[in-house]
């Protein structure tokens, strides 16, 4: 996997924007892919999620499942959405009830992954949000599986403009 957090990065001032990087990275995807999405609160992970995930083909409504720790859709590909911020210490029991949702064919997306690194698995991308002002975010790629680094890459330069 390739590091390029450093030159793979973007500022985005619009949320179309956010919406349309990550149904473009949602393409570039494989079945099994893990995707890790972090971030401070308000940074936009649900909407580069839910931007990704309707790329997919899911249609119905996407919301952060902060409260059921996971939520998984139909679209074109199964998705797994994981949000573990209320997780506030994680043991090896806890890692049981997290399996189901990976090393499937299913497309994963972990929100605040941090909450249990140890008991994840390799993700093929980590996606780091963070607020530059009130309306820009800044985008930033690293931990990107080979044979994803070249679209990533091709995303964040049209991105940047």
């Amino acid at each position: 996997m390739a590091d390029c957090s450093s030159r793979l990065s973007a500022v985005l001032s619009r949320e179309s924007e956010t919406e349309a990087l990550a149904a473009g990275l949602a393409r570039l995807l494989e079945p099994g892919d893990v995707v890790f999405i972090s971030g401070p609160l308000g940074a936009g992970k649900t909407v580069f999620i839910r931007s990704a995930a309707r790329a997919l083909g899911m249609r119905g409504l996407v919301t952060s499942p902060s409260f059921t720790i996971a939520q998984t859709y139909a679209g074109r590909r199964t998705i797994h959405h994981l949000d573990l911020y209320r997780l506030i210490s994680f043991r090896d029991s806890d890692a049981l009830d997290l399996e189901p949702y990976f090393g499937d064919d299913a497309i994963t997306f972990v929100e605040w992954p941090e909450r249990a690194d140890d008991f994840l698995p390799k993700p093929a991308l980590v996606v780091k949000l963070e607020h530059v002002d009130e309306n820009s975010r800044r985008l930033s790629f690293s931990q990107i599986r080979e044979g994803l680094e070249k679209g990533v890459e091709e995303l964040v330069a049209g991105a940047r403009h």
